[in-house]
């Protein structure tokens, strides 16, 4: 009975919250710039993203669960939301607070089935490190069962009481407002939200089955069993269940930890550029890649003299992506697109990839990023940073409403794609300040192109009869060109003219409504204490120009 009053009372809290800023959203980012209140509503706007980050910290600080995985992949996006939100976010990456021992122990030794003093030699009841959805403890392995596995000293994970309830209300509390940012057009024509619901659910609940980490941690140490640049934690089988973990402790330098990396001799730069090659040699050659890739799962561990300088140790296994086939062609072909910076060849591998529905008119997105191209391509963050702030203004002005108004969405795993390398891109940053991700993609886009090239007599002669075709049609289609001159049913389409003309004409009209209702709504108020039933009657005669300034333009059309 109190686990079900906790739920009620987490989910409202979880709704509360969504909806208090989602409203004001609405107000700030909808209303006023409907009313012609625009430059209001951006004074203010990093103040306020600032301190919605904040309260989403405390909130999820204090829910835990998903709350904190939500939180850590907004902190993760450097490439989409603002640092006001991201460096709120940041410490969600550690800041988890811990569960008791005891609780602990109780859930260990229930899951095993024995006492934790006959499991094991001895258990750290201090934790090593809390995450959202379990608990490290450093322990050892009895001799029998060192003497079996080959190693002794382990790090014991364990699931957090009570966390299959907690996942379950967090999903229903993201369902439902999912749904409700679904019923907005410019949300809903852009990102099918319900669905990325559905696979952030089926992620998290891999997640909390510690079979199926221990699982994918022998895939992926079998994926780089000959790399010499990559380690994984053996697995003691013997002591691990769905809800208890026990693997080798591999514990050693953070990979963040730029002091300590100088420390041992190691230079944090090369750091950077290693980790970079080993995630895209997860996502383009492997297909199977480490999807949560943050400082406290990845360690940098020296080795002895003779070797080379150190390895990557990657840990936490249970957040893992799958590239098909399909989709990683789609994405080789995306690299060399950029490499090349070839617009045309870009916006066809974005359909390719599914993040553009094959309805989208793509003439003025390839304008728009030969443009880009022209003016940032091949700059990393850091080059980024230097540029002009109006350069990008200029940029957002004359293709924002493009980009706004294109179909876009996400396809499946593409979520976690996104994710691996924002955050690879955001640690190397970390690392490097100078690192440019596209150093790191440049070896894989010039193995493609060569690969591409190894076709081209192929591709030479597709070409030949594709032009072939073309100028075997050529003399029809002029004739046919002059025939309809001569009629006058030539004609020229210029959507992007139509579709600012058509803008502008709806702007005018709520603008017009605008200023009425002001004129009512203001009378009405001047009036009502002199003449209260006039003035009432002003005032109500205001609602339907209201309602026509927020919502005409609103419907099913599509600018």
């Amino acid at each position: 009975m109190a686990h079900a009053a906790s739920s009620r009372a987490r989910y409202r809290r979880i709704l509360r919250f969504a909806a208090r800023y989602m409203a004001q959203a609405w107000w700030f980012e909808l209303f006023l710039p409907r009313i012609g209140l625009s430059g209001l509503a951006a004074r203010g706007r990093a103040a306020r993203l600032q301190n919605i980050a904040r309260r989403f910290h405390t909130l999820a600080v204090s829910l835990g669960g998903l709350m904190i995985k939500v939180g850590q992949f907004m902190s993760s996006r450097l490439d989409v939301l603002p640092p006001e939100i991201t460096k709120e976010l940041e410490g969600l990456q550690d800041e988890v607070p811990p569960v008791p021992f005891p609780a602990i122990r109780a859930l260990a030794e229930a899951e095993l089935g024995i006492p934790l003093e006959r499991a094991y030699a001895r258990v750290d009841e201090e934790p090593l490190a809390a995450a959202s959805l379990g608990q490290a403890h450093r322990a050892r392995l009895a001799d029998a069962e060192a003497a079996e596995t080959g190693f002794a000293d382990v790090v014991i994970k364990v699931q957090r009481p009570g966390i299959d309830e907690i996942v379950d209300t967090d999903l229903a509390a993201l369902r439902r407002v999912s749904g409700w940012l679904n019923r907005v057009k410019v949300v809903r024509d852009h990102v099918d939200l319900p669905e990325l619901i559905e696979e952030f659910a089926h992620t998290s609940r891999d997640e909390i089955d510690y079979l199926h980490e221990a699982q994918n941690a022998e895939r992926f140490a079998a994926n780089f069993s000959d790399d010499v640049r990559v380690a994984v934690p053996e697995i003691a089988w013997e002591r691990t269940t769905r809800r208890v973990l026990t693997l080798a402790d591999v514990t050693a330098i953070k990979i963040n930890d730029v002091d300590g990396l100088r420390a041992a001799g190691i230079d944090p730069s090369e750091v950077a550029a290693e980790f970079a090659n080993v995630m895209f040699d997860q996502l383009f050659v492997d297909g199977f890649f480490h999807a949560d890739p943050h400082p406290g799962n990845i360690f940098v561990t020296p080795t002895p003299e003779g070797e080379r300088p150190y390895k990557l140790t990657f840990i936490d296994f249970g957040m893992m992506g799958e590239v098909p086939d399909r989709l990683r062609h789609g994405l080789q072909q995306l690299i060399i697109a950029v490499a090349s910076r070839n617009s045309r060849q870009l916006v066809d591998s974005i359909r390719d990839v599914g993040v553009l529905l094959p309805s989208a008119d793509t003439a003025e997105l390839e304008r728009a990023m030969t443009a880009l191209f022209a003016r940032f391509g091949g700059m990393g963050f850091a080059e980024l940073q230097k540029v002009d702030p109006r350069e990008f203004q200029e940029f957002a002005v004359e293709f924002g409403d493009l980009v706004r108004a294109l179909p876009f969405q996400l396809p499946e795993n593409f979520l976690l794609i996104v994710r691996a390398v924002s955050l690879t891109s955001g640690m190397c940053s970390s690392l490097d300040p100078d690192f440019n991700i596209w150093d790191a993609v440049e070896p894989y886009a010039a193995q493609l192109l060569r690969d591409e090239r190894g076709n081209v007599v192929q591709a030479f002669a597709r070409e030949a009869v594709s032009v072939a075709g073309t100028l075997a049609r050529l003399p029809r289609r002029i004739d046919d060109v002059v025939t309809r001159l001569d009629e006058g049913r030539l004609a020229v389409e210029t959507p992007r003219l139509d579709q600012r003309m058509r803008r502008l004409e709806r702007v005018g009209r709520r603008i017009v409504s605008a200023v009425l209702f002001a004129g009512l709504f203001i009378g009405g108020v001047v009036l009502r204490p002199d003449e209260p039933v006039f003035g009432l009657v002003l005032m109500v005669a205001s609602v339907p120009a209201l309602l026509h300034a927020l919502l005409a333009g609103m419907g099913g059309r599509r600018d």
